[in-house]
């Protein structure tokens, strides 16, 4: 992580505080259709996060293969980030 390091700890830091409340709405036995609605909002925070640190990896890391001018590694970065990629879809 290098440039989006701060937001990605600040994004998670929120999500901790968001879980623990979805935890607490649990054990008070509150509303499903109100603790659903606070899980698909982490999840759409986590896809923040995951956009984030996508981003990173291909404006960092796949650019520091491709200044490198080892085509082994530009071609392990690249076969990284569409995993990421395709795991992001899923």
């Amino acid at each position: 992580m290098h440039e989006n390091r701060e937001a990605v700890l600040k994004r998670l830091r929120r999500l901790e505080g968001q879980v623990r409340g979805i935890a607490r709405m649990v054990e008070e036995d509150r509303y499903c259709v109100d603790v659903l609605t606070q899980v698909a909002a982490v999840r759409a925070a986590l896809k923040g996060v995951e956009k984030l640190v996508i981003d990173d990896h291909a404006s960092r890391c796949i650019e520091d293969a491709i200044a490198s001018g080892d085509r082994e590694d530009q071609r392990t970065k690249f076969i990284e980030l569409l995993e990421l990629l395709d795991k992001a879809r899923g």
